[in-house]
């Protein structure tokens, strides 16, 4: 239920939909392996105003990038010498 909670839908709703009664539209895009984000505009009295929203792993959307993986070390046990004869 997570990712239902933090569609995209729903975050551009929450952050953007309230204090706008123009049209939102997606005004970038990007999906490559490392990260995808959308970036959202919409119109106010004021002025355009924008905000990008970064999928995570897990399939949520947030306003804040995932964190950068970085490479972890993990014990395996080795085969004992009783075994491989």
């Amino acid at each position: 239920m997570a990712s239902a909670e933090r569609s995209l839908r729903r975050m551009v709703e929450h952050w953007l939909a309230p204090d706008f009664t123009q049209a939102l539209r997606v005004s970038q895009f990007r999906r490559s392996k490392s990260k995808c984000y959308v970036r959202v505009e919409a119109i106010s009295a004021a002025g355009p105003v924008a905000m990008f929203f970064f999928r995570h792993r897990d399939g949520t959307w947030c306003i804040f990038p995932p964190r950068p993986e970085t490479p972890t070390m993990r014990l395996a046990e080795l085969p004992s010498a009783e075994t491989t004869a």
